[in-house]
């Protein structure tokens, strides 16, 4: 598909979900807070680098693309989740493990709670854990709902005392008004916003006839909130990835795992753009496999990391120690059809500071980038590995 192609599907400018086909097929859902502009950016000169193999191979086998347009980007956002969910399209699976999915499910007790869990729940999946909690957020401001932290002890948790939580931990509120909160939640993850305001302006009006004006003005609010949804953050979020400058910068992404005879043991990534730490895009593993052994855990968050294609790319991989580990993220990158992106190792003397570089001469030449930007990256790299590891260990440590 060519980008001189796109006039003819008439996108707007508008939040939503669009997909990606062949013949009547779907390669590919995502959703958008301008359809037209994160469309259009699909064909940018670094999609390679932005978005990886794998979506430039469904580029070049996409024929059409079909929108569906939402009131709201969280809206986009449950919408590409069931989308995916029904469709299951091959180019929206992760490269090895669905568990990286994020899903919401309600749990089956007497008061359910609404919390987030991997490869499996209620509803999803949803490809990016950070817009889903603040997809939440959104949700629980309009219909408080209990979580992992209401006990119900008889008092009020810390979410019943700020209004998040509708306060079954405390009595104050029945088994069938909380389900009835539920089952609204439930609406709108399952789409029907209509159907659950339909519902509302009739709990409305039941309650002013019984003059129960309270709980009238209740649903008069929530009325008003979900036709006025106010998702700024989520927004803001969305556009990330469709703003970038014209002259992409040059991005080194650095590795590194910390563990104690391997337990707490954990994978970081850092990043440095043209010589500059850019801290937002840091990213914790904690790694899953065999916990005693860095090598295989190189290759276990490298293969992790980049089942992320919604993460740019890097132009070179940092990582910490000898041959061995320079030919693991070599041969782990080669195996997922990485061949541009370089790779260098930091080797280190007996007081963990940097004694060499080890290049990959045929991969890339040693006058591309920097050596300062490489030992940044790798410094950062092991602060953020130990910190995040004393973190887990001292969690350990609590009574």
């Amino acid at each position: 598909m060519k980008s001189q192609e796109l006039k003819k599907f008439n996108l707007p400018d508008a939040p939503g979900v669009y997909f990606f086909k062949k013949g009547k097929g779907i390669l590919y859902i995502g959703k958008a807070t301008s359809l037209a502009d994160r469309v259009r950016s699909y064909f940018s000169k670094d999609i390679f680098l932005s978005r990886g193999p794998k979506i430039v191979k469904m580029l070049e086998e996409a024929e059409s693309v079909e929108y569906a347009q939402t009131d709201s980007v969280l809206e986009a956002l449950i919408l590409e989740a069931n989308e995916i969910k029904k469709h299951q399209p091959i180019y929206n699976s992760r490269e090895k493990d669905d568990k990286s999915y994020n899903f919401v499910t309600v749990t089956r007790e007497e008061f359910p709670k609404v919390v987030i869990t991997r490869g499996s729940g209620t509803y999803g999946p949803f490809p990016h854990s950070g817009e889903l909690k603040e997809a939440l957020k959104i949700i629980r401001k309009i219909f408080p709902y209990r979580d992992d932290r209401c006990k119900l002890s008889g008092k009020p948790c810390f979410n019943a005392q700020i209004g998040l939580c509708p306060g079954p931990c405390a009595g104050k509120i029945s088994k069938t008004d909380y389900r009835k909160q539920i089952r609204k939640i439930k609406l709108f993850f399952e789409g029907k916003k209509e159907t659950l305001i339909k519902s509302l302006e009739r709990e409305m009006k039941s309650y002013a006839k019984k003059h129960e004006f309270e709980n009238a003005e209740i649903a008069k609010r929530q009325i008003f909130a979900l036709q006025h949804i106010h998702d700024v953050v989520l927004i803001k979020q969305d556009l990330a990835p469709s703003t970038k400058s014209l002259t992409p910068s040059f991005r080194i992404e650095a590795y590194d795992i910390a563990h104690i005879s391997g337990t707490n043991a954990v994978g970081v990534m850092t990043v440095v753009e043209d010589g500059e730490v850019n801290k937002s895009q840091y990213r914790k593993f904690k790694i899953r496999e065999d916990k005693n052994d860095d090598t295989k855990n190189l290759r276990e968050i490298i293969s992790r990391r980049f089942g992320h294609p919604e993460w740019r790319f890097p132009n070179l991989v940092v990582v910490d120690g000898g041959k061995g580990q320079l030919n693991a993220a070599r041969s782990e990158l080669d195996k997922m059809g990485l061949e541009m992106i370089g790779v260098v190792s930091v080797v280190k003397d007996e007081r963990h500071r940097a004694r060499a570089i080890l290049w990959q001469e045929a991969r890339i030449k040693k006058q591309e980038t920097k050596e300062k930007e490489i030992l940044l990256a790798n410094s950062e790299a092991h602060r953020f590995a130990i910190n995040y590891h004393r973190l887990l260990r001292n969690k350990g440590f609590r009574i």
